[in-house]
């Protein structure tokens, strides 16, 4: 998962992509990048860690132009080492520079096809630079620089890619280029102002960039949909590919999604809402006499579920847990090691909400269990009587394949286990998960906006299919062991 913002405004944009890139900030921390076009030169800075710690006072200087793009990474699969920032450059045809949120799932194939075929050369093992590749090489087949060339060349793109993805790019000479995957799985939202009476354009993996910054957001970039944005501001879209499913990753409302923002013409906020009213309504109808004397919300991304939950039950809410904001989140550290020793570093129980009270902990979803584990034995140390663990999201049972970094299925908590196993596991009094039907309604909400999900993670149904073998490779690609190995080589 990973944050990606493009901007086309009446002077330089810089200073507006850090500004936004600083909001998706929680879609990756694990490296962060800048490029800008000022006529026939991109700019491109780059590296490790936090925005804040990429940019300085004279890498922002040296990014001029008034249309750019912005990404911050956090890794799925591959190496982790800071050739693997974003974003991406190549100099032919014309000069593209590409950040990409998502993954794609045939990149091997891909990869062969860029070397053998297309004449290219990969130097990273990124599937984003092999999205590049394909794309610069469907557009250099035109020969031409206007937006009916970059809409075939995203035509080819859809042909030959398969996953989930979200890219933007900006290419000498023609402007900022935008598009979507096909089933929309991974998102994108289009903003709009108008300064100085000329119309400026932004694009964003989530709306709260486009607030920060003064966009209007006029819409979600539809799937397959390709939009081109010229220096002077023109506006071309066109759809890309035949018409398929149109399934958004559900665990973007579960966890990744900021609450202040829309996606898909969905508030993250009253989704999370709504959970957490459904998932009440299922506590009382399983234990009409329950005990629960307060409910707690795990931080952050929990919490509106759990206000919900208590609201539902007719019972306290309670804050009990204080949050180190200095620590990133968990879900994306790099190691179980890391994990396990970042949630005390992370969380801190106020013992006095805790104390003889039979207590429900509310968390957004439960992966791999580490946390969840030492979460529910700081409540028994804070002297909790019970403890009681509400998932406002069903058991995590296959991985996620489009661009999360759910491992390995020997690594999620569920897979091959009954929740009264993992209940044992972590050793709570009692777990409750969220059904999937109760959440994708609670997702798509009342007007019924959205009709389908990739609830892959799930329900093990994946959108674009899968082939044979993909699994197996992705497992020694995507688990701590590898992953380990990979940093000591």
């Amino acid at each position: 998962m990973c944050g990606i913002l493009g901007i086309v405004g009446n002077t330089d944009v810089a200073a507006q992509l850090y500004d936004g890139l600083t909001v998706l900030q929680h879609r990756g921390q694990d490296a962060a990048g800048i490029a800008t076009a000022d006529g026939a030169r991109l700019r491109v800075h780059k590296g490790n860690g936090l925005v804040s710690d990429v940019f300085n006072e004279t890498a922002m200087r040296l990014l001029e132009g008034r249309v750019g793009i912005g990404h911050c990474r956090y890794p799925t699969a591959g190496s982790e080492g800071s050739d693997e920032a974003q974003p991406f450059y190549v100099n032919s045809p014309f000069g593209i520079a590409l950040a990409h949120n998502g993954n794609l799932i045939n990149t091997d194939m891909l990869r062969r096809e860029v070397f053998e075929q297309d004449r290219r050369n990969v130097n990273t093992e990124s599937d984003s630079e092999v999205l590049l590749n394909v794309f610069a090489h469907e557009l250099d087949r035109h020969r031409a620089l206007t937006a009916e060339s970059a809409f075939s060349a995203i035509e080819g793109v859809h042909r030959r890619c398969v996953g989930g993805y979200a890219v933007v790019a900006t290419v000498l000479g023609l402007g900022l280029v935008a598009f979507r995957d096909p089933h929309g799985i991974r998102p994108l939202v289009l903003g709009k102002r108008n300064t100085g009476g000329q119309d400026e354009y932004a694009v964003a993996s989530e709306s709260v960039a486009l607030d920060l910054l003064g966009f209007e957001r006029l819409r979600d970039v539809r799937p397959g949909e390709g939009i081109v944005v010229t220096p002077r501001g023109e506006l071309f879209s066109r759809i890309c590919a035949e018409p398929r499913q149109h399934a958004p990753c559900i665990f973007e409302y579960v966890y990744f999604a900021r609450p202040d923002s829309m996606m898909d013409d969905v508030s993250v906020h009253k989704a999370r809402m709504r959970m957490g009213q459904t998932l009440g309504e299922k506590i009382q109808r399983l234990r009409p006499d329950h005990d629960i004397d307060v409910v707690i919300p795990i931080p952050d991304t929990s919490r509106d579920s759990a206000l919900e939950i208590a609201n539902t039950l007719g019972v306290k809410y309670r804050e009990g847990f204080i949050k180190n904001r200095y620590v990133g989140r968990t879900f994306i550290m790099p190691g179980q090691g890391e994990r396990a020793k970042s949630v005390r570093r992370k969380l801190n129980p106020i013992p006095l909400e805790f104390r003889n009270r039979v207590v429900l902990l509310v968390d957004d979803s439960i992966v791999r269990g580490t946390t969840s584990r030492q979460i529910v034995q700081m409540a028994r140390d804070a002297g909790a009587r019970k403890v009681y663990l509400a998932s406002a999201a069903p058991p995590v049972r296959f991985p996620n394949i489009y661009g999360i970094d759910m491992p390995s299925t020997d690594e999620l908590v569920a897979h091959g286990r009954t929740d009264e196993e993992v209940q044992t596991l972590l050793g709570c009094d009692w777990l409750i998960y969220q059904d999937l039907e109760a959440l994708e309604q609670a997702v798509s909400g009342p007007k019924h906006r959205i009709d389908h999900f990739d609830s892959s993670c799930f329900n093990g149904e994946y959108v674009t299919g899968v082939e044979p073998g993909y699994f197996e490779r992705i497992q020694q690609l995507r688990s701590d062991e590898a992953k380990k190995t990979r940093r000591a080589s």
